[in-house]
């Protein structure tokens, strides 16, 4: 890494932004939040749905930021209050800010062997697995993820799945301070979409699958395939070294095609398709799985304490993660057969009785399927399904939903998920047509509390409880209002005070 300072100049060259200011004035940060925005910082005014970052310009001034980056003209001094001030001008605030980021940080992605997953499901499983390798090496390692931010033995409570670009360029930087060699993290299609990848360098980018999720956001498939192709494409900056793909998912499959026509390193994992990194003759139990993993070159048995075939998928892309980052097979297996997962993906709620209660971040009709589809594999008796969908987000999902619940449960209890601004009962009649469909029993009961007792309540032996959609949440969105919510500790709540305690 070079220490030479970043001027205002430097930044404007490489945002292709007008400079009204100083060009020698060196930048030490970029900021898209004013409270952040002090000496030494460039403040990047972003115009969002909700509000306009450019009535903090004043307040940033006061606290001595050098200068901001916005799509607007730079307002005049009487305006400003600073005739010092500078303004860099550029066509997408969005990109210049990951841009500026990038080279204010020194590009610490390039010091960095830096791992991209993308798809609708197991990002975040997959990522605490390809985390848990460099570990398992005796290394510190980054990660940012829908749960936490990790810095080695720091952790952090996730503001987003996928951090701003301001943050993530700090962070890698922080990463590479403190002698991370891996960084983890999960791109999400709305952070693609908002050039919070940008000026990332990918050693190796995973994609999962694409299944029907963030219709509200995108609107069609297409357009939310389209978003999930910018981490290999090319559009972020520069392409992954290589590319790790799902050949059992029909998109996966067109994307590693394309990838290797272009002459791009593509390794492939499936359990159903022939593949680079495969499974075969799997086993499930509550307490996990075991199946034959296939490598180039390698052969062994291979347990997790993971539950369920889509964890065989999240376990593959790790192990093929793990090869392109340069681990042996023998680092990669030991720490991916200790690894638990993330928190609230099938995690059971430990208790005396002889019935299974599993928490799981289940919120679209696919990962719903995929996780009663585990449930129905490892339980004798019956599936009760507590679930719900959230408001204010796509509503195309809730039926499909509803359907998915009813089509592998015994009984439904449908209730809220985080209802927002929407009435908690409209968004429970829109998944209830989904269910209906199946002619399973159900039972509406809005308050989730109480719609999570009353199925503990129910269980039997060899049953199982599935509280679906919130998973590691800790909170509960009722209007504008969030209360903390926490499913496994209403579970518990429950188990103590029924009769099976």
């Amino acid at each position: 890494m070079t220490n030479e300072p970043i001027t205002l100049k430097r930044i404007a060259e490489v945002t292709g932004g007008k400079l009204t200011g100083d060009g020698n004035t060196v930048v030490t940060d970029v900021s898209h939040d004013s409270r952040r925005a002090g000496p030494g910082s460039l403040f990047v005014a972003v115009r969002g749905g909700l509000f306009d970052a450019h009535k903090f310009v004043p307040q940033v001034i006061t606290q001595g930021a050098v200068g901001v980056i916005s799509e607007l003209e730079p307002p005049g001094e009487s305006q400003s209050g600073n005739a010092s001030f500078a303004w860099i001008q550029v066509e997408n605030v969005r990109r210049a800010m990951a841009l500026a980021a990038a080279e204010v940080h020194h590009h610490p992605s390039r010091e960095l062997k830096l791992v991209g997953i993308t798809g609708t499901n197991g990002k975040t499983t997959t990522a605490y697995l390809i985390a848990s390798i460099p570990e398992a090496a005796g290394e510190p390692v980054a990660m940012t993820g829908t749960v936490e931010y990790r810095l080695g033995p720091e952790r952090f409570k996730a503001d987003r799945t996928t951090p701003e670009a301001t943050d993530m360029q700090r962070m890698l930087r922080q990463a590479v301070e403190i002698g991370c060699k891996t960084a983890v993290m999960e791109a999400s299609s709305q952070a693609m979409d908002f050039h919070r990848c940008d000026a990332l360098e990918y050693a190796v980018a995973v994609f999962s699958n694409l299944t029907r999720d963030h219709l509200d956001y995108h609107k069609t498939m297409e357009n939310y395939w389209v978003a999930k192709q910018r981490l290999f494409d090319g559009r972020l900056g520069t392409r992954p070294r290589t590319s790790v793909i799902n050949l059992d998912d029909p998109y996966g499959v067109e994307l590693a095609e394309r990838l290797r026509r272009e002459g791009l390193h593509v390794v492939s994992y499936a359990v159903v398709a022939d593949a680079d990194v495969t499974a075969r003759d799997p086993e499930f139990s509550l307490n996990g799985m075991r199946f034959n993993l296939r490598t180039p070159g390698d052969e062994r048995e291979f347990h997790s304490p993971l539950v369920g075939p889509p964890h065989i998928y999240n376990t593959l892309a790790a192990v093929a993660s793990g090869r392109a980052l340069g681990y042996g097979l023998d680092v990669i297996t030991r720490a991916l057969e200790k690894c638990t997962g993330a928190p609230g993906r099938f995690e059971r709620v430990p208790h005396d009785g002889d019935f299974a209660v599993v928490v799981d971040y289940a919120h679209s009709d696919d990962a719903l399927l995929n996780v009663l589809r585990t449930a129905r594999q490892v339980t004798k008796g019956k599936i009760i399904t507590v679930f719900g969908c959230g408001g204010d987000r796509d509503g195309s999902k809730r039926a499909p939903m509803g359907e998915a619940a009813g089509s592998l449960s015994d009984v439904v209890i449908l209730t809220s998920d985080n209802p927002r601004t929407e009435d908690p009962e409209k968004i429970l009649a829109d998944a209830e047509v989904g269910i209906q469909k199946t002619g399973k029993p159900y039972r509406k009961i809005a308050d989730r509390r109480e719609a999570i007792h009353q199925a503990i309540s129910e269980a039997r032996s060899n049953d199982l409880v599935l509280i679906a959609g919130k998973g590691h949440e800790d909170y509960q969105i009722i209007g504008r209002e969030v209360f903390h919510f926490d499913d496994k500790e209403v579970a518990r709540e429950a188990l103590n005070e029924g009769p099976h305690s």
